[in-house]
């Protein structure tokens, strides 16, 4: 890159890699993930996460767009972006069968 800039693809990639920085956001991503629809309740009730956190935690996908959701008192409803979670697919994949060394004793 001549022109010291980023490229759209890398900093999409960055901004879901650093959503995905913590357990927490692992965490539910992976449950978001297994929900054959948008699933309605409290998240912290079914995973390890302190209620006091989960809203930080699902507001960091939801801006990553990672998840989408909404507000539906007294509930709150939340999802795969299915759309996004295909690019990040494409674009992790990209980038970690990217690599030439191919041979065990590289470094």
């Amino acid at each position: 890159m001549s022109n010291k800039e980023y490229t759209i693809r890398q900093e999409q990639l960055a901004r879901f890699a650093k959503a995905m920085g913590h357990p927490a956001r692992i965490a539910i991503l992976q449950f978001l993930a297994k929900q054959e629809t948008c699933y309605f309740g409290d998240i912290h009730e079914e995973l390890p996460i302190a209620k006091a956190t989960v809203s930080q935690h699902l507001k960091e996908l939801k801006d990553s767009g990672l998840i989408q959701g909404e507000v539906e008192t007294p509930k709150v409803k939340y999802c795969i972006n299915r759309d996004n979670w295909q690019l990040a697919k494409e674009l992790f994949g990209g980038f970690f069968g990217q690599c030439l060394c191919k041979k065990e004793d590289c470094c």
